[in-house]
């Protein structure tokens, strides 16, 4: 819908807002599926692996969002190969690709447990894991949900990984040892989990 002056600032800070996001998811799954089509004709595979694979990317793209595009390509392809009865060793898909190898087996990890559940897990969720994985406290999980949940609209449309850091770290009185280990443990960088927490409201 055309927003036009007479219809107030509202709406056209609401059509800025979905135009920003659109454009930004399309130029993402654009990206991926570029390097998707690259790697399926380096590596030989079935376009019918590649269309699962870019489908994959769609279904889970809140997932996957925080990683360069030559990671992505490579974790699909190689969690749609499995799937398609066609099973490829990662290594196949990487000499094709210039993806770090632990980066790509964290995101393949990540839609097996999404493919597992079934399910698009809560941002509860995505705090619990990141603390397991950083081994902080209950009642941080439990002061980094309840942040998250005060921020809901801030944080709309962002990656629930790196919202799920700040909060942790937020939680956590922006311990900055802390921070390196999160972004570790989230696939993201410090910078991005930086600039998420100071959208937070405390």
């Amino acid at each position: 819908m055309a927003v036009k002056p007479e219809h107030g600032a509202r709406w056209r800070r609401l059509a800025k807002f979905h135009r920003e996001t659109m454009h930004g998811y399309e130029r993402r799954l654009a990206a991926i599926g570029g390097e998707i089509r690259r790697i399926r004709e380096c590596a030989g595979l079935p376009q019918s692996v590649a269309e699962e694979a870019e489908a994959l990317v769609k279904r889970y793209f809140e997932v996957v969002a925080g990683f360069p595009p030559e990671v992505v390509a490579v974790a699909v392809l190689w969690t749609a190969a499995k799937a398609a009865g066609v099973p490829r060793p990662l290594e196949d898909f990487l000499r094709c690709s210039k993806a770090e190898e632990r980066r790509v087996r964290r995101v393949a990890w990540r839609l097996k447990e999404e493919v597992r559940l079934g399910r698009r897990p809560s941002i509860e969720d995505y705090v619990k894991t990141l603390a397991a994985r950083v081994n902080l406290p209950a009642a941080v999980v439990k002061s980094a949900v309840n942040i998250l949940e005060r921020n809901r609209r801030v944080l709309f449309g962002k990656n629930p990984w790196v919202s799920a850091a700040a909060a942790l770290w937020l939680a956590s009185f922006k311990k900055l040892g802390l921070l390196k280990a999160l972004a570790e443990a989230s696939g993201t960088t410090t910078a991005s989990i930086r600039n998420a927490a100071n959208r937070m409201r405390v």
